[in-house]
């Protein structure tokens, strides 16, 4: 559960307003590649996870394994099917009092699948929020009139936001498909704008994925975004670690970001005791996300944690 909150007052370069209040994240979040058949190591076991989880009924299973852990944090894709679990969980809020979604935008599969089958102004009036939509379309022909990304990136935000309505999202992450992109054509300011609009429209924190730590907190002090949340695969082997595991050694020690750490169990390769023991020694960490397929992986994982990483609740 959230534990407290201090006030964070940011200058982002350009002139964005990014003034927030940093609140804590859980130390564990519970994430969903295991639903969509995304598993780095072995092209077998993700065709078979993505078979099994053809019913919305299966992965709520799961979920209500994860909460009955005590994990009140899911960090999400924006997937099609995530729809239908934020469905379930609006129609039971008793049931899942203090689940928290954490979504991760864009998912570029569905914007393709969308235009495909609906044509482009089907895809529009598909994902625009119903509130403001009149508001929304105008901003988006401005922007392409002008050529305003600024204008493009917020109303894509809004889109991908359309199926939380009234869930809590306390943070809204970038994924890291869009983040390294940007960072590698340099339009870093991408980020900033992100950052901006997520704080002002949403009150929520934001946060940015990426599979090269080093580079992009470089790049998210040229733009101003102080104290950023980033996710990035974190583990002992180094696996998908881009920039070396020094760089990321030397950052969570030195460099002034809230770490989440990501494929800690380096997609299997790990023994789950040896992963967390030495991950939950890192500086600088807030929290771990990791996918589970069965309750009793989803136990072993929170009670690691808890040998390891004692003193902050889950």
């Amino acid at each position: 559960m959230t534990t407290g909150m201090s006030a964070d007052m940011t200058a982002a370069a350009g002139g964005g307003v990014t003034a927030t209040a940093t609140r804590t994240i859980d130390r564990l979040l519970f994430g969903d590649n295991q639903f969509f058949g995304v598993n780095h190591m072995s092209e077998e076991k993700a065709r078979a996870q993505q078979i099994r989880f053809q019913d919305t009924d299966a992965i709520m299973q799961v979920i209500d394994a994860a909460y009955a852990e005590g994990i009140r944090t899911f960090m999400c894709t924006t997937h099609d099917r995530i729809a239908e679990v934020c469905d379930r969980v609006r129609a039971e809020p008793g049931h899942y009092e203090g689940l928290k979604f954490f979504p991760g935008m864009p998912y570029a599969h569905k914007y393709a699948n969308a235009v495909t089958d609906d044509g482009f102004l089907g895809a529009i009036r598909r994902f625009l929020p119903e509130e403001g939509l009149l508001d929304s379309i105008s901003r988006g022909a401005t922007s392409f009139a002008r050529k305003d990304i600024e204008g493009v990136s917020t109303l894509l935000v809004d889109a991908e936001l359309k199926m939380f309505a009234g869930l809590d999202t306390p943070v809204i992450w970038m994924q890291n498909v869009v983040v390294d992109l940007l960072s590698g054509l340099g339009f870093t300011e991408a980020l900033r704008i992100f950052a901006d609009h997520v704080r002002t429209r949403y009150d929520a924190q934001p946060g940015f994925i990426t599979m090269n730590l080093p580079r992009l907190l470089d790049d998210l002090d040229r733009v101003g975004v102080v104290n950023p949340l980033v996710c990035s695969n974190i583990n002992k082997l180094g696996f998908r670690m881009s920039g070396g595991m020094e760089g990321y050694l030397d950052a969570l020690e030195k460099r002034p970001f809230r770490a989440v750490a990501m494929s800690v169990f380096a997609s299997g390769a790990l023994p789950p005791r040896e992963a967390i023991e030495w991950v939950c020694t890192l500086p600088n960490l807030e929290s771990i996300v990791f996918g589970a397929s069965s309750r009793a992986h989803i136990a072993s994982t929170v009670a690691l944690v808890d040998e390891y990483w004692p003193g902050r609740p889950t």
